[in-house]
């Protein structure tokens, strides 16, 4: 018998939905963009091409996004729930408090930034009734013009 050598095919590559699938799965599951494109060994530049290009991924990319950041947030209270543990003299272990509010405020911070509406600081502006900020800056406004 005669064995019939068949050409040798090159694999199919991953095409762009499938690779942006991976990403957001990645995203989904904790990861920031830049690290699900570094696990899969796409260049982010690459992939934040294919988001300007293509408004569906972009819409998919602002959902995963929204994702991540409930992750984050769920991760947070994980870490500020986790009891801290003792030393040997069953004494805190004050490191670990340290490092667990660095951890907490780390993904805090990040929140805010991230989500800024929904997880920043509120900031609440007022004055005294007796000086009102708005009547000054009308009259500023007023005297200059």
């Amino acid at each position: 018998m005669k064995t019939v050598n068949k050409p040798k095919t090159k694999p199919k590559s991953p095409d762009r939905a499938e690779l942006a699938e991976l990403i957001f799965a990645g995203m989904r599951n904790g990861l920031s963009a830049h690290q699900a494109c570094k696990q899969i060994g796409l260049p982010q530049s690459t992939f934040n091409h294919w988001l300007n290009d293509d408004s569906k991924m972009a819409a998919e990319y602002a959902r995963a996004r929204e994702d991540l950041i409930e992750h984050i947030a769920s991760e947070t209270l994980r870490i500020a729930d986790t009891p801290v543990g003792s030393t040997d003299s069953g004494a805190t272990d004050s490191g670990a408090v340290h490092k667990q509010r660095l951890q907490v405020d780390t993904r805090k911070w990040l929140l805010s930034k991230l989500a800024p509406k929904k997880w920043g600081d509120k900031l609440e502006l007022s004055s005294d009734p007796e000086n009102p900020l708005f009547e000054k800056l009308e009259r500023v406004v007023v005297k200059n013009g």
